[in-house]
């Protein structure tokens, strides 16, 4: 309670003895651009806050304080990617390093809450500052009122009543225009849906008729498939019988041509007969003679 709000806090950016042991950790040169740009970060936050306290406009004390805020989000990103690198170069440092850099992260956190806590506090004091600008307002508005109400005689203040009361009647019948308008929409907006929602139902009935449908259709077109393949087979079968047929008997002729049980194929030439069996057609007329 006796520091000041505008003091670095304990352990922070403006302690020499922090910022001497925090600079004899050896750190990767990643480490260090990180932990430089968190240092800067702090100092200007230090530096900041001390000018919140000579500011004495609220506005630019909260623009400032808007400033600052940014400025800790930052820090805390950088605080976050400082754990990131340590974390994969773990492996790396001796158990002595690590946990020496992980002391440093406590304290760097530590260092960030405080100056959370000092945003806080500043917040709230502007905050504080802005209510009794407002209720300060107020009160002259009232005093203006009274002096006016004072100046006027019964039956002016009777009407004035009237007409606030008018005035209040139609901001009510307004606003229930307003909600029965609401209402409506939102009864229209519920019938649609309804529909909507009946309207999809239907067409996932239709959808599953589809699906059924054409499950149905597969299976036909399979079966008729099959049907299809097993008459092919069956003719090509016959086929294969009738030609089989026809060689056989094309061969028994040729190697029996005088087997009358056979008759002669059409087309093909019957045998010739045997060379005594000849008979020359031009010595029958000189046998008549």
């Amino acid at each position: 309670p006796s520091r000041n709000r505008a003091d670095p806090p304990l352990g922070g950016a403006g302690d020499p003895a922090a910022a001497m042991a925090a600079s004899d950790v050896p750190m990767s040169p990643e480490l260090e651009q990180v932990d430089g740009e968190i240092q800067d970060i702090f100092r200007a936050l230090h530096n900041g806050f001390q000018k919140i306290d000579k500011m004495k406009d609220s506005n630019r004390q909260s623009k400032q304080l808007e400033e600052l805020t940014g400025k800790m989000r930052e820090c805390k990103r950088l605080i976050k990617e400082f754990d990131r690198v340590l974390k994969d170069e773990e492996k790396r440092n001796t158990s002595e390093v690590n946990k020496q850099l992980n002391d440093k992260k406590q304290f760097m956190i530590k260092e960030l809450n405080s100056y959370v806590t000092m945003r806080k506090t500043y917040q709230s004091s502007l905050g504080n500052k802005r209510i009794e600008l407002f209720d300060a307002g107020n009160d002259q508005v009232a005093e203006d009122n009274v002096q006016m109400a004072s100046e006027m005689s019964n039956q002016q203040l009777i009407d004035s009543g009237m007409k606030q009361m008018d005035q209040t009647d139609q901001a009510i019948e307004r606003s229930k225009m307003v909600v029965a308008q609401t209402v409506e929409v939102g009864a229209q907006t519920a019938t649609t849906l309804t529909q909507q929602t009946d309207q999809m139902k239907r067409i996932g009935n239709e959808l599953d008729s589809v699906h059924f449908s054409l499950k149905k259709a597969s299976q036909m077109v399979k079966e008729i498939g099959r049907q299809v393949v097993a008459t092919d087979k069956c003719i090509m079968g016959f086929l294969f019988l009738i030609v089989c047929g026809v060689i056989a008997i094309i061969v028994v002729k040729i190697v029996n041509p005088h087997n009358k049980s056979i008759p002669d194929i059409p087309g093909l030439a019957p045998p010739a007969p045997p060379a005594q069996n000849r008979k020359l057609l031009s010595v029958d007329p000189f046998r008549m003679l």
